[in-house]
Parts: C-alpha cells; structure tokens; sequence
C-alpha cells in the first residue's frame, strides 16, 4: 500500500466519524464518544501526515506551496477542535460550530485527495511514497500513544 491509499483510509474514516457524529442528538454518551474518536483520529493523523507526508512534499520547491496550505488548514481545525473541547456538547452552538468542523474536515480530505495528491505523485518517487505508510502508521501510533 502506498501513502497516498493509506491516508484515503483515514480519510475514509474521518468522513464517516463527522456523517455520524453530526447526526447525534443534545447530550448524547454517543456524542461524547463519538466526538473523542474524531478528535484523536484527526490530531493524530494530522500530526503523523505532517511529519512524514508533507515533510517530504517540504522538500521539493515545487510541493512547497501546497504543503503548506494543507498544514495551515491543519491549524485551523485544531483551533476549532480546541474550541469545541471547552464548549459544552449539549449546547446548539457546539453542533452549529461541529458542522464548521466537519465542513473544514470534508474540504481538506477532498483538497488533499483531488489537488495535492496528484501533485505529489509527480514529486515523490513511487518506492518512496511505498516507503512512507510504514513510517506513516509508525508516527500515527506515537501519536496516539502520546495523547
């Protein structure tokens, strides 16, 4: 598997994890729960594509520009999830802001997937972007680990 599916399957995931969490009702344990597993699914992947994916795009003059949109739009969404984190779940403007949330998170799946993915293909020889899952899922269970 090379990155570019394995970050598809996290991506994958996120989506469904906002689809369902959107869904979930005032004051829910789901809600909670659900919202726990997408924040860590988020932090933790964005961190580990930081390291390894971008990292590498950094490194070439022209995957520069994208790499850093992608970890500015990265920020964002910390910011927000920082934001809904001190916020209480049960409140109508935590879903209104968790809709934002998950607007900004379908957004940068689809950017990532359709405009910077065929851009890094052309930069990041196939065995090296190979190379990167393992890296990848290495880094992504620190994270997790460290949370």
């Amino acid at each position: 598997m090379n990155i570019y599916t394995r970050l598809k399957k996290d991506h994958e995931k996120q989506r469904e994890l906002c689809e369902t969490l959107a869904a979930t009702q005032s004051g829910s344990d789901n809600r909670a729960k659900l919202w726990e597993e997408l924040k860590l699914e988020l932090e933790t992947h964005a961190l580990a594509e930081e390291q390894v994916f971008y990292s590498a795009m950094m490194k070439k003059p022209d995957g520069t520009e994208e790499a850093r949109h992608s970890v500015a739009e990265h920020k964002e969404m910390t910011d927000l999830i920082a934001e809904l984190d001190a916020m209480d779940q049960s409140a109508d403007i935590w879903i209104k802001k968790f809709k934002k949330l998950k607007h900004d998170v379908l957004h940068h799946v689809d950017e990532e997937e359709a405009d910077i993915f065929p851009v890094a293909r052309k930069l990041i020889d196939k065995d090296v972007a190979n190379d990167m899952t393992a890296e990848f899922d290495d880094r992504k269970a620190a994270e997790t680990k460290a949370a």
